[in-house]
């Protein structure tokens, strides 16, 4: 069995053929695909996060909003930048969001891409300390999130408070409990992977990640997978972590499909540079139900994942989505044993 769920990064345009020519359309849609992924038996609703584009950008309300909508898929994110992010202020957000939903938030968090502005995380007013990068600076971020996930007071009380406080210090509030163990870091190379185990965190590896050694991309990505869970034994951690990857999947099944897809997902992986590091970008996949379960047999990183994160082109509107996420769910993940 393996986990299946849904990513998508919320574009909208007005261009001619997008069906989410708004972001209230995105938005909307969101939920409806949501809730319409639940009753097909999808097991996650994730949601990317790019800050001064058009696209998903504010995690939080998309969240509670889908959590109140349904009652068994997991919800979550892929990734927030925490280099924008007020970790306190968070912590109250993602407590607020997984209590709506019962418990079903799945938040990954991680460094970030490149953005479409220099320096975005400036305009939100932070910068790194001294001596700091700004990779460091999305790590530090993130572990003052982890701790007040603890759920610890921290904060002296005020001796004539509006309101009567329970003794000690405060935490901060709403607190929802077990959250912690349900932070993903998105790791973009076996290094980030491995910090991410020691800090107790699930991993999420997307479709690209540093090119390390010049292997295809899916050996890559195992190799990165099995150094996390190296990490997560020797840092002595008592539960089993999770294991997410990204894939671009379509089934082709209909003349639709085949207009959509028909000529993509043969291809193999791209190698680029993304800000000086050399990348490497996974393929993507289209073809019939049948030969699809034969390529995925040959994907190593899948197989070590216990997650697999379907990413889908939201801006062709719900039905579609719908459809192409039942055809992977039906057609395909049962001949590789996933369901």
């Amino acid at each position: 069995m393996k986990s299946i769920g849904f990513l998508s990064f919320g574009h909208w345009s007005a261009q001619q053929g997008s069906a989410t020519r708004t972001a209230g359309d995105a938005l909307l849609q969101a939920i409806d695909i949501a809730v319409g992924a639940e009753e097909l038996g999808v097991d996650g609703a994730y949601f990317r996060v790019h800050h001064f584009a058009r696209q998903h950008a504010s995690p939080f309300p998309l969240l509670a909003a889908v959590g109140a909508r349904t009652s068994r898929i997991e919800i979550g994110t892929g990734v927030i930048d925490m280099r924008y992010e007020n970790p306190l202020y968070m912590a109250e957000d993602a407590g607020a969001a997984d209590l709506i939903s019962q418990g079903r938030l799945q938040l990954g968090i991680s460094r970030g891409s490149p953005e479409q502005v220099i320096d975005g995380w400036r305009y939100f007013g932070y910068a790194p300390a001294e001596g700091e990068s700004e990779a460091d600076m999305a790590r530090r971020h993130a572990q003052v999130f982890l701790q007040m996930l603890e759920g610890q007071g921290f904060a002296e009380p005020n001796p004539r408070p509006m309101f009567p406080n329970p003794p000690g210090r405060l935490r901060l509030e709403p607190f929802s409990e077990g959250l912690k163990e349900r932070i993903w870091w998105g790791a973009g190379s076996n290094k980030t992977a491995e910090w991410a185990a020691q800090m107790g965190m699930n991993l999420q590896s997307s479709t690209l990640k540093d090119d390390e050694n010049g292997a295809p991309f899916h050996v890559q990505q195992a190799e990165q997978i099995r150094a996390y869970r190296a990490a997560w034994a020797a840092a002595g951690h008592k539960r089993s972590p999770r294991v997410s990857v990204s894939r671009s999947i379509f089934a082709i099944t209909n003349d639709l499909d085949r207009a959509y897809f028909g000529r993509g997902g043969k291809e193999g992986d791209s190698r680029g540079y993304i800000e000086a590091q050399r990348s490497i970008f996974g393929r993507s996949y289209a073809d019939e139900p049948d030969k699809l379960v034969e390529q995925l047999k040959g994907d190593e990183a899948i197989a070590e994942a216990d997650t697999l994160l379907l990413t889908i082109p939201n801006s062709l509107g719900v039905d579609y989505n719908l459809h192409a996420l039942e055809s992977i769910v039906t057609q395909v993940a049962p001949g590789l044993g996933w369901r």
